[in-house]
Formats: structure tokens, C-alpha cells, sequence
């Protein structure tokens, strides 16, 4: 595709964005733009948008697919990329008109402005994170051209530790419990409950804790439990759970906040290009992209639709309340400016959607739910007045990481026999015993002895078990 525009075409246009970046309120790291081809933003998109990244066979496998789709013509690429570091990098297909440029700019700014704000991305220390990954990948890279290593050693750990990599903590905003004050919770638990009838009810005696269990309390971070719990474990195969573990952990922020930021950046190119009153061509371009963005997703949750519908909403609700809003909340107290601020500042998808989805919100967007049946899908609830709350808590179930189990370890020594006992926590939703079974397995070759895990199905509590037999469902003792 040949482009009528040049590299000065695109700074005009960058410096202009950048005004009106600062003019509305947004703030952001100094952002960077990198141009490339469609072959590089494959290869970027392949290690989830780093420019460097250890060596894995998965991300050549998710390039080829991606390359295979792109080539012929049942996938597009993304008209853009950005890192949340600081400064922020961005790449820009080089083939994207001089419109489609200019939108992407202003969308990216936008989410560097989420990025730098937002809670969830706190501890992800974007000062070094390129730098990070160049130095973890130089590590890997290091273990795999050791003669005593080896490449197939190296990845048969990365394969398990990626299957692994998300039964970690959910909210790490809460701080984790020391040794010394995981036994002072665990002493306390243990002391009956205050009874003002204890002298007419039998006293339950006293039972002396455990305070060599390991854990003392359950563990949600799998990965870096077996390191710092298996003895038989090399260093680099430590060190190769620990890189899996603090890579995922860069990367569960954009999980939890994928509604709010597409949306929030897609708000704001929208404002941004209205006030940047482009040559008409250029507008009427931008309207068409914008809409193919925006557009519902059959099947599917489209982030930035049900993104944009959302901050929309609560700008109407501050702006422009209903008489029947008014006379149930009151006049509004604040702009919709300072509320979109603070929201972006404070929430992620869940509590996002909890807080600000509301009834006639669900029936505009036509939410459903479905099941399947064969080879068909049949929907079971619409969003009309008996069940858009249905509908609403379904999404929100299944928001970010809702649609990976909470699992902990509860024993690293089940049995007195160095069995991995751990609870699945159950709320409605059934295991899929194919992906259980192979992440059992994954987990029991990272172990090195039997693995059991407690969950229920088909509303009957089960004990999944791997062992060097391999796979079994057996009843729950």
C-alpha cells in the first residue's frame, strides 16, 4: 500500500495531539512511536508486544498462526501496539493511512494515560521493564546454550511454568502474611470462639495448631510455592519459574482492565479527533474506523464497544442526569470529567462493570446468554427487565482473570508421603478435565511426586490425582 504522507506529516500531527493530551486533563509518560512493517508487528505482537523476549517454540507458534491468518485475509493486524513502560513505546503499521495514524496516536496516548494511573499497574515498574525482559531473556538464552542444560531441559520447564503461570495471587494490592505472623493467625484460629454460655455448653478442647504444616495458610502462588518449597529443583530451573511468574505478573493488569482501557482510549480518541478538526477526507475516514472498532462482536465480548458504552454512560449521568436519576440520586455533586478520572484511577473491569453497567445499559447492548447444544447455540436469558442481572453478573464472572479456577496448595507433605494437596475454590463452574489433567501434569513433573487436587463436579466432591500412573478422577475421603 503506498502512503501520501511523510515522517514530518506525522510529527505535525503527533505535536498537535499532544495539546490537546494536556488541554483535557490526560497525563502520560513521554510516549515514543517506532514504524515498522506488517512482518514486524507480527513478530511484536507473537512476544505480546516486547521488542525482546526469552526464546520459547509458543511464541513462533503464535506467529505462524497469526502470519498464516494475516496472509490470507482471515485476520487483520492491530493498528497499533504499546508497552506500558515509561517512557511508552509504541509501534504504527507503516501501511496505515495518514488517518488511521493519527487516530492510533491519539488512542495510544490514552492509554499511556491508563497505564500510568491506573492502580493495577503500580507494581509493574515500567521504568525498567524493557530492560527487564532483555535481561531475563539474555538468562534464558544462557541456560539453553549451556551443554549441561540444554534446550530441551529449558523448555520443557517453560512449558510447565506457563501452564502454571496464572494460579497466582488475584489481588496483590493485599499484602501478603509473614511466617512469623501466618503462625500468630494460625495460634488465634485455633482458640475456641468466645462463648457467654460456656458453662451450660460442652467446651471444645483446645487443639494445639500445626506450626510445621507448609503452608501454614493456602498458597495461591503455585509457581513460586514449588520454588521455594521443592528441594530437588537446580537453581536455573528456580530461576527459570521465577522469570515465567514475574513476566505473567506485567501482563494480568491489561487482563483485568481490558474493558475500561480499550474503552477509555477509544473515548478519547473520539474527543481528541473531534477537536483536532481534521481536512473533511481524513474526518469521514476516521468516523469509518471508529465505527469498525466500536461495532458489537457476534459471539463474543467486544471490550472496546462495551468499553466506550460505559464511559459514555457515566458522563451522561454526571452531565446530563435523567429527572428520574435526579429525583433517585440526588443533582450530581461533580463533573463527569473529575468522575471519569477518579474511576480510571480506582477500578478494574470487575468492579467497573459492577458499579456503572447498569439495567438500561445490558438492554442497549443487546447482552445475552447462550449455551451450546451440538453444533448450535441456544440462548437461555436475554437482557429484559426479569434477567439483565443475570446477564451482568455472567459477564462479570467471567471478566479479566474470573475465567482461570482459584486453585491453592493446602499441603506440601498430604499423606506424610510429600503428596501436593491442593483446593480448587469452587463457585458453580466445573473444571475442564482435559486442562486439569494436563496441568496436573505439568505440575507433578515440576513437583516430582504425586499431585492431588480437591474440586467438585457434576455437584459431587472429586480428588483429580496425578501420580507416575498418570491421570485419575477419584472420589473425595
Amino acid at each position: 500500500m503506498t502512503v501520501n504522507y511523510g515522517l514530518k506529516d506525522l510529527e505535525y500531527w503527533d505535536e498537535r495531539i499532544r495539546e490537546l493530551v494536556d488541554d483535557v486533563g490526560l497525563s502520560c509518560f513521554p510516549q515514543e512511536f517506532e514504524l515498522c512493517d506488517h512482518f514486524q508487528m507480527l513478530s511484536y505482537a507473537a512476544y505480546g508486544g516486547m521488542p525482546s523476549r526469552y526464546p520459547h517454540w509458543s511464541y513462533g507458534k503464535s506467529y505462524e498462526r497469526q502470519k498464516t491468518l494475516y496472509d490470507h485475509g482471515v485476520s487483520g493486524l492491530p493498528y497499533e501496539m504499546v508497552i506500558n513502560s515509561n517512557p511508552s513505546l509504541a509501534y504504527l503499521m507503516r501501511e496505515n493511512s495518514l488517518c488511521l495514524q493519527i487516530l492510533t496516536m491519539a488512542h495510544v496516548y490514552a492509554h499511556n494515560d491508563f497505564f500510568k494511573n491506573n492502580f493495577m499497574y503500580g507494581r509493574t515498574a515500567p521504568e525498567s521493564v524493557v530492560g527487564s525482559y532483555k535481561a531475563r531473556a539474555d538468562r534464558v538464552r544462557g541456560y539453553v546454550e549451556d551443554p549441561s542444560i540444554g534446550q530441551e531441559k529449558v523448555e520443557a520447564v517453560l512449558d510447565a511454568a506457563h501452564a502454571l503461570s496464572f494460579q497466582c495471587r488475584r489481588h496483590p494490592a493485599i499484602r501478603k502474611l509473614t511466617l512469623e505472623q501466618s503462625k500468630d493467625h494460625a495460634l488465634v484460629a485455633a482458640q475456641p470462639a468466645p462463648d457467654p454460655y460456656r458453662r451450660i455448653h460442652k467446651s471444645r478442647p483446645y487443639e494445639e495448631p500445626d506450626l510445621q504444616r507448609v503452608p501454614l495458610e493456602p498458597e495461591e502462588d503455585v509457581l513460586l510455592f514449588v520454588r521455594d518449597v521443592n528441594p530437588y529443583l537446580a537453581e536455573w530451573e528456580k530461576d527459570l519459574l521465577t522469570i515465567v511468574h514475574e513476566e505473567t505478573q506485567y501482563f494480568i493488569p491489561q487482563m483485568e482492565t481490558k474493558i475500561m482501557n480499550e474503552g477509555w482510549a477509544t473515548y478519547w480518541h473520539r474527543e481528541i479527533m473531534k477537536k483536532l478538526d481534521p481536512p473533511q477526507d481524513i474526518y469521514l475516514e476516521f468516523l469509518v474506523r471508529h465505527n469498525q472498532v466500536v461495532r458489537p462482536t457476534p459471539g463474543e465480548i467486544n471490550p472496546y464497544h462495551v468499553g466506550l458504552a460505559v464511559w459514555d454512560d457515566i458522563c451522561r449521568r454526571y452531565d446530563e442526569p435523567t429527572d428520574e436519576e435526579i429525583e433517585r440520586d440526588g443533582e450530581p455533586q461533580r463533573s463527569a470529567r473529575e468522575v471519569l478520572f477518579e474511576v480510571r484511577e480506582s477500578d478494574r473491569d470487575v468492579s467497573f462493570l459492577r458499579r456503572f453497567l447498569n439495567e438500561t445499559l445490558v438492554c442497549k447492548l443487546n447482552l445475552l446468554l447462550y449455551n451450546r447444544s451440538g453444533d448450535k447455540f441456544v440462548v437461555t436469558k436475554v437482557a429484559d427487565k426479569e434477567n439483565w442481572h443475570d446477564v451482568k453478573d455472567k459477564l462479570i464472572q467471567f471478566v479479566g482473570m474470573g475465567s482461570v479456577p482459584v486453585v491453592r496448595v493446602v499441603d506440601a507433605d498430604f499423606g506424610r508421603t510429600r503428596t501436593l494437596y491442593l483446593q480448587h475454590e469452587y463457585d458453580g463452574r466445573d473444571m475442564d478435565l482435559n486442562y486439569a489433567a494436563k496441568t496436573l501434569g505439568h505440575l507433578h513433573q515440576l513437583w516430582g511426586r504425586d499431585v492431588v487436587l480437591s474440586t467438585v463436579l457434576d455437584n459431587e466432591s472429586k480428588r483429580l490425582v496425578y501420580n507416575d500412573d498418570g491421570f485419575a478422577v477419584r472420589e473425595e475421603k
